[in-house]
């Protein structure tokens, strides 16, 4: 299957503040998936002068080193600096735990990890919950 056809690696997680923007990551992630998060962002900055957000990253395999190094994803970085209040990353592999205490200190953005069992700790920190889909 190619990447074109595989479903995307990141899905939008709906909260109940609207100011809260949460997303999964389930998969591999491509130049595609950061397009299109970026287009999400777009989206609530255009909303929200200020947001908080929550990546569930349990379901991450790994990601396209491409884009890392593009001007478009500098562009979106700084963009994020201006816009984000706080950021909850919950689960991952244990490198993302490291990185996040490591840049923390060095970012305007309020960051946090927590372990995948504590996850209602970081909907807590937000002061959000995420709405369950309806079936």
């Amino acid at each position: 299957m190619s990447s074109m056809a595989a479903p995307p690696a990141i899905r939008r997680i709906e909260t109940d503040r609207d100011d809260v923007f949460a997303l999964e990551i389930v998969g591999r992630l491509t130049p595609a998936d950061y397009e299109n998060s970026y287009g999400l962002l777009d989206a609530a900055y255009r909303e929200h002068d200020k947001i908080d957000i929550l990546l569930r990253a349990e379901g991450y395999d790994g990601f396209d080193w491409s884009p890392i190094f593009s001007q478009s994803t500098w562009k979106e970085e700084f963009k994020a600096f201006k816009h984000i209040r706080r950021y909850a990353m919950v689960g991952g592999p244990a490198w993302m735990s490291t990185l996040t205490r490591f840049f923390s200190p060095l970012s305007p953005i309020e960051v946090r990890y927590f372990a995948p069992e504590d996850e209602t700790k970081a909907w807590e920190w937000l002061g959000a919950e995420p709405i369950e889909p309806k079936t």
